[in-house]
């Protein structure tokens, strides 16, 4: 008889937290990806399940005594030793900027109550359209603190002498806002880009996405650094432009599951299989629930 799996070990929340440095202008708050650990609870939750067992990060452009937060991390605690972190080093200015109103980019909004929180329009919209059901997750994000600017399109920055650009883009939430570092050709990417798959939460909108996808390939970022992805490939600077092209081709593959059937059988390893092949896509087991989810989701489109 094969011995039952042994539980979970729940680990400190923000015990695991690593501060990696993938460019001297960048800190990068990473946790998770940790095998047979959870951080919040033993049951089903937004916070281990759907960001700490696949690895999350939130970045800081840092130049003197001034930074630019992207996003806020899974809980307060986590927000609260980024700031604690961004404090030593010297900074006593800090604005955020939020990639999209997902519950695992907003959690540690309250942390940065009294600084400028920036965010799209359709943020704005979105949290305030979902803020009951963010207030009363599992775990809570109460009081959800509401970002206080509101932008519209594509709109310039500067932290300190670093020009910063914030560049709308439809992929995996329609609010999605990218940050750019134009003079370092470094792309903060939020969830719009992840490694090794995109998660599909909003289905019916793939096609647009594939379509943003490809706009972004066009403006030639050579360094990408996700919210999602591998922390020993980020703390070396980031992903390059072939996590792009692999995603399209994912989307692209995502989207024929309706006609050639098939597609929709195959696990995540035999579906991203030529890409892990070439070194595109390094695969990760508890992505295997996530594409299940994302072929699910497209079939049950009309």
């Amino acid at each position: 008889m094969t011995p039952p799996a042994p539980s979970p070990a729940l680990l400190p929340l923000g015990s695991t937290l690593k501060v990696l440095r993938p460019h001297p202008n960048l800190f990068a708050f990473y946790d998770g990806r940790i095998e047979g650990a959870r951080a919040f609870s033993a049951g089903p939750n937004w916070l281990d399940d759907g960001a700490y067992a696949l690895g999350v990060c939130v970045y800081a452009i840092v130049d003197g005594t001034e930074a630019l937060l992207y996003d806020t991390h899974i809980s307060l605690t986590h927000a609260r030793l980024m700031r604690e972190t961004l404090e030593r080093a010297g900074v006593t200015s800090i604005r955020v900027v939020l990639s999209h109103w997902h519950d695992d980019h907003v959690a540690g909004n309250a942390v940065f109550a009294d600084c400028e929180i920036i965010a799209l329009d359709r943020t704005q919209a979105a949290l305030a359209e979902h803020r009951a059901a963010l207030e009363s997750g599992n775990p809570p994000i109460r009081p959800l603190i509401m970002p206080n600017r509101i932008i519209t399109g594509p709109t310039e920055l500067s932290v300190g002498s670093l020009r910063v650009l914030l560049e709308p883009a439809e992929i995996h939430s329609h609010d999605g806002l990218i940050l750019l570092l134009p003079d370092e050709f470094i792309m903060l990417a939020g969830d719009t880009l992840e490694e090794p798959i995109t998660y599909v939460s909003e289905p019916a909108r793939l096609p647009v996405h594939l379509e943003e996808l490809k706009r972004v390939r066009g403006w030639g970022y050579k360094r990408i650094l996700p919210n999602h992805g591998a922390p020993e490939v980020i703390a070396a600077g980031g992903y390059g432009s072939s996590l792009i092209d692999a995603t399209i081709r994912y989307v692209q593959k995502l989207i024929r599951t309706r006609s050639v059937m098939s597609f929709a059988d195959q696990d995540l390893s035999t579906f991203i299989a030529e890409d892990i092949a070439a070194g595109h896509l390094s695969y990760f087991a508890p992505y295997e629930e996530v594409h299940a989810n994302n072929v699910k989701q497209v079939l049950a489109l009309p």
